[in-house]
């Protein structure tokens, strides 16, 4: 059993303050979407589970078959190793390094390295252009492709649980659409917990159990159901025109 929770985090750059007592959780099998528009602190969150920001208040842990493991203070590569791995917004891949490349260097947490043939192959099968354009540079791929590697490098570190920072930036309605058709497909393959941040409310919707809408650094609504925050008055005003 994992599950991830997130109590009053309270965090920023410098004297700039970002979020202001957020609290969310996401439990083991679950996926959890994050609602916002820009600028409203959705990224900033992630950056704080992953270790990147350290929060100035608040409590961050994972609960895993029934132990607490903080992860406020530890490193990014700690928080990696106890199997939470991020798809960053902007993908961050290696640009001059192959396909490939890009897959290895995401078994580089020590339980992930006995499995890296199963894993490549894993991600192939998911992912055949992949596989096809394996020796290519990275940099020299299209945008959905690029996102497509994103993902697969994260499931090469055999995650518990997958957080994705805005994986519909940047990509065609078309491309939005399959990228986050294969996060479920991921997640139901290999029982992930999910966290998602994402502005896209149609495509994220599509996959989500639940979720949460973030305005001003604050949880502002959480939706039990999908269908709660559909008929949210929030929802309504910012993401459906209403």
């Amino acid at each position: 059993m994992n599950r991830l929770v997130v109590s009053d985090i309270h965090a920023g750059y410098g004297a700039v303050r970002v979020l202001h007592g957020v609290s969310v959780e996401a439990n083991q099998g679950e996926t959890v979407v994050l609602l916002g528009t820009n600028g409203n602190g959705k990224s900033t969150l992630i950056k704080c589970i992953m270790g990147l920001i350290q929060p100035s208040s608040g409590q961050i842990f994972l609960e895993v078959d029934g132990r607490r493991i903080d992860l406020v203070g530890r490193s990014t590569e700690d928080i990696v190793n106890l199997g939470v791995t991020l798809v960053p917004e902007g993908r961050r891949l290696f640009p001059k390094l192959t396909v490939e490349e890009n897959l290895l260097l995401g078994a580089y947490r020590p339980e992930a390295r006995r499995e890296i043939d199963r894993n490549l192959s894993a991600c192939f099968e998911t992912f055949p252009i992949l596989q096809q354009r394996k020796r290519q540079l990275a940099g020299s791929m299209s945008g959905g492709e690029q996102q497509m590697l994103a993902v697969a490098r994260a499931l090469m570190s055999e995650p518990k649980i997958l957080l994705v920072d805005e994986p519909s930036v940047g990509l065609a309605p078309i491309l939005v659409s399959r990228v986050i058709a294969t996060i479920k497909e991921l997640k139901e393959r290999h029982n992930l917990t999910v966290l998602m941040a994402e502005q896209n409310f149609n495509q994220a919707t599509k996959i989500a159990d639940r979720g949460y809408i973030i305005v001003h650094g604050k949880i502002e609504f959480e939706g039990r159901t999908t269908r709660e925050l559909v008929e949210n008055e929030l929802v309504k005003k910012f993401y459906l025109g209403v």
